[in-house]
């Protein structure tokens, strides 16, 4: 969902809410983490995905890796309700693709 401001709309899996955040950053930390994530469980665990992802993020939009890791949450719940990450069995958290199509973000 994306209006005319430069901000789009995202939801949780955790939460029936949807929040407005910035489009740019929001676009930039899904596809790092789309990149880095493996297409089957059990993936990758979330501290690993951010280890990952950070070479993929800019520095104008990220400098440091700065708020990285809330953005890495945010994107991760979103794409949980998406279903186009999901969490493999058991713990810590690990993260995988799956087939489903991808949307129009």
């Amino acid at each position: 969902m994306h209006d005319g401001d430069n901000r789009t709309s995202i939801e949780s899996i955790t939460s029936p809410q949807v929040y407005r955040v910035d489009r740019g950053k929001d676009m930039a930390m899904r596809e790092a983490l789309l990149a880095v994530l493996p297409a089957e469980p059990p993936g990758l665990s979330v501290a690993a995905a951010k280890a990952a992802l950070l070479t993929h993020l800019s520095a104008e939009q990220f400098p440091n890796g700065e708020k990285a890791g809330w953005w890495l949450k945010a994107v991760q719940l979103d794409l949980e309700k998406k279903g186009v990450i999901r969490r493999a069995q058991g713990a810590p958290v690990r993260l995988y693709r799956t087939e489903q199509p991808r949307r129009d973000w």
